[in-house]
């Protein structure tokens, strides 16, 4: 679990590693990465700007990309304890009515588990040996150099400055640290002008069904994770301006049919106290790492929810860096990250790139545009929706070598 540290012990357990190193952001990327190094006996400064972690957050589905994470930080059994398997998919039509269904379990079972678990549990999972993080913490200033990256903090107990020969920058899609580099100035977005609630409610019999309907100017998908069904209901931000209450009742009217997940989904939503807004856009930085720093996870490319895969690569790209900076000294670490850039960004991008393609089907406002996805939907079956993630799941990650720097 994390345990909250004062910057200044942190800095004097930091101080004697081989490798100094800070991990901005305690996120699913950042928190990967931080424990990653602490299982090699390094001791990573963690800070983050948020005062608790008591929000669960929202649903995650993982894919087998994040089982190299997994198993290295040794948690197997706590990952399996607190997610559920996600066997079968089904997808509905704009009027609520059944498309298809599908076994994502027969289209995985060659390389892992399509587990659902929600942003807290996967946070208690990696930090259950302990995770040490410095929070109300953010970075004011941070000055690359040729020998040492020098650091500036704003703290809850005043400012402090530090050394480190690396940087991660893990602070999420509206990163505040990324602009300190050259990549992260002004990254490029997808502004799909959508958003909407996560709402939480009890399961039901179908604890392996994730269920989407696709609407006609609205979305509604629900996914199991332990002991719970997480669920999003959204359409364009206009819309979903009158309030969660109204815009289910907008819904509800165009529907001609209602699986009972979806009518529970539904209910969920209309009496939630204030449910958590999530605002549906994507960033992709033009560089991830520049001398001592590096881009991590949503930093670097934040993805639409829309393949399920933006933490699962977070993770898998925490687990390619930190076995490239295992054996890196001070003077390697810009080639080591240069190293990890070139082998893992082109993984990122095209699973980034599949969720931008679905993203053009599920959010539309259009009848016939509607009738002509249903047709075409019920052609597609899941395998061809995520063919480009299944090729990177034949081809796994892989670390990187590095050419040590000349002394």
């Amino acid at each position: 679990m994390f345990t909250e540290a004062a910057l200044s012990d942190q800095l004097q357990a930091n101080a004697h590693d081989p490798l100094r190193i800070l991990v901005v952001g305690a996120g699913i990327g950042g928190t990967t990465a931080a424990q990653l190094l602490r299982a090699r006996g390094l001791h990573p400064v963690l800070i983050d700007r948020v005062t608790s972690f008591d929000d669960a957050g929202y649903m995650l589905a993982l894919m087998p990309m994040v089982d190299a994470a997994i198993d290295a930080l040794d948690v197997r059994d706590a990952y399996v304890s607190a997610s559920t398997p996600m066997d079968r998919y089904r997808l509905l039509n704009h009027r609520g009515a059944q498309i298809r269904e599908d076994s994502v379990s027969e289209l995985l079972r060659d390389y892992g588990d399509y587990r659902g678990i929600s942003r807290g549990a996967l946070l208690d999972v990696l930090t259950q040996t302990g995770a040490p993080v410095t929070l109300a913490t953010t970075v004011r200033s941070l000055n690359d150099g040729e020998a040492s990256a020098h650091v500036r903090f704003d703290t809850s107990d005043g400012a402090a400055e530090a050394t480190f020969d690396a940087v991660i920058i893990a602070d999420g899609i509206h990163s505040h640290t990324r602009r300190f580099t050259p990549g992260g100035v002004k990254p490029n977005e997808t502004l799909t002008g959508w958003g909407g609630w996560v709402v939480w409610t009890d399961p039901d019999d179908d604890t392996d069904l994730g269920e989407e309907l696709w609407g006609n100017g609205f979305f509604v998908g629900s996914y199991p994770v332990a002991g719970a069904i997480g669920a999003f209901i959204g359409g364009p931000r206009d819309d979903t301006a009158v309030g969660p209450q109204a815009f289910v009742d907008s819904i509800r009217a165009r529907l001609s049919s209602r699986t009972s997940r979806l009518d529970n989904i539904l209910d969920a939503v209309k009496t939630a106290d204030e449910p958590f807004y999530w605002v549906l856009d994507d960033v992709r930085t033009k560089r991830w790492s520049s001398g001592r720093t590096v881009l991590l996870g949503d930093a670097a490319a934040g993805f639409l929810p829309t393949a399920g895969i933006g933490a699962g690569m977070a993770m898998e790209s925490a687990w390619v860096l930190c076995g490239t900076l295992a054996d890196a000294t001070s003077g390697d670490v810009a080639a080591a990250l240069t190293a990890y850039e070139a082998a893992q960004r082109p993984r990122v991008e095209t699973a980034q790139a599949n969720s931008r393609q679905l993203a053009r089907l599920m959010f539309r406002r259009s009848t016939l545009l509607a009738h002509a996805r249903n047709s075409a939907m019920r052609m597609m079956t899941i395998k061809a929706a995520l063919g480009p993630t299944e090729k990177l799941l034949q081809k796994p990650a892989r670390v990187p070598e590095v050419t040590a720097a000349a002394d």
